[in-house]
């Protein structure tokens, strides 16, 4: 093949071999007030979808999803009447939201919403098909349906946990297969310290205090949630994600607060066997999200931990991870403006991965 000569050798060098790179795809940039995104979901590679709220003058919040249908170029914000917690999307038609006053579903990519009759205090849902799914939140709520969420029945198995339901929160639901599944929260009644100023404020206090953990209770079926095998265990701080794999392995991340010496920890999961390990900490990278590409490449993303707290209203730069064989990991370049104080991960296929940020940023991984 003959090279153009108005094309320089070394360029094309540097395009062939191009380092990856998280570059921003939307940024809301507004004088007078802000986005907060808390999920983001992309069912294709065109369709995306992030969840949030605008702040503005006088503490007013506007809930909105932000919508694309050309795979990132274009992005368009559609009013809410209620804030997103989370989102599900089984296809990209086909979502559920859950909000701090119920659950929405939508078969229009999110540009529409139906409010659906639902229990209170879900935080989140999951669907294996158009007609069942399960609802977890707080003080140990779990509802199953089996009519897309028209209507919700009781999962008796999560009141089932050695664990006090008032303080008891499931967060997460995951499933490896058809028949393989995970429901995971925390139990954590509250220390009672008096009256104290925010540990920003008071980093030194913050310090001396002794962490204490968490009773992390989780709910195990293995005949696509016919019955639900319930399990408990003290640990130092919240298991806050769970990605599983149908090849038997997956990855589980613990977040802990400014008294641990750890920000967080990914733990490599074998569900067959129930074996653990730790693969991933670092004192300065608070991670927010893991998430594993159809290859089993296992993405990470979080801040940079530049002091003693990490818990601050200041947003750190926003730091990705990857790994092949969840053992070396490859720190990946971001766009410099980029910070936040928690980033969440989307993956619609091996060449479509994306991340939004809690300050209103939706970045895209280009290159390989």
């Amino acid at each position: 093949m003959r090279i153009p000569r108005c094309v320089p050798l070394a360029l094309l060098a540097a395009s062939a071999f191009a380092a990856p790179q998280w570059k921003t795809r939307y940024f809301y940039d507004e004088d007078d007030s802000s986005l907060t995104l808390v999920d983001l979901k992309f069912p294709s590679p065109r369709r995306g979808i992030a969840a949030g709220v605008i702040s503005g003058k006088n503490d007013s919040v506007k809930p909105v999803v932000i919508v694309t249908s050309d795979g990132g170029d274009h992005w368009t914000v559609q009013p809410l009447k209620e804030a997103a917690r989370s989102l599900f999307f089984l296809d990209d038609s086909l979502g559920w939201m859950v909000t701090e006053r119920g659950i929405w579903k939508t078969e229009e990519s999110g540009r529409s919403w139906q409010k659906l009759k639902a229990p209170s205090g879900i935080v989140r849902v999951y669907f294996a098909d158009r007609d069942h799914g399960w609802a977890v939140g707080q003080k140990k709520a779990g509802y199953t349906t089996s009519d897309g969420g028209a209507t919700w029945e009781k999962l008796q198995a999560a009141e089932s946990p050695k664990s006090s339901s008032e303080f008891t929160t499931y967060t997460w639901i995951e499933f490896a297969t058809k028949q393989v599944g995970m429901i995971a929260g925390s139990s954590r009644p509250p220390r009672r310290l008096g009256q104290r100023l925010p540990d920003w404020i008071d980093p030194e206090a913050a310090v001396r205090r002794r962490e204490w953990p968490s009773l992390t209770v989780t709910l195990d079926t293995r005949d696509g949630g016919k019955t639900w095998t319930p399990s408990t265990g003290s640990i130092f701080g919240d298991l806050t994600r769970i990605r599983l794999t149908p090849d038997g392995w997956g990855v589980g991340l613990f977040e802990y607060f400014d008294e641990f010496t750890w920000p967080s920890e990914i733990f490599s999961l074998d569900w067959k066997t129930g074996k653990s390990e730790r693969v991933f900490r670092l004192k300065d990278r608070a991670i927010t999200d893991v998430i594993i590409a159809p290859s089993g490449m296992v993405y990470a993303a979080g801040t940079e931990v530049t002091g003693r707290i990490r818990q601050t209203p200041v947003p750190g730069k926003v730091k990705m991870l990857r790994s092949k064989d969840r053992k070396a990991w490859e720190t990946l370049e971001v766009d410099y403006r980029v910070v936040g104080r928690r980033v969440t991960l989307a993956i619609a296929d091996e060449e479509n991965v994306w991340a939004a940020t809690d300050t209103g940023m939706i970045l895209k991984l280009e290159g390989r």
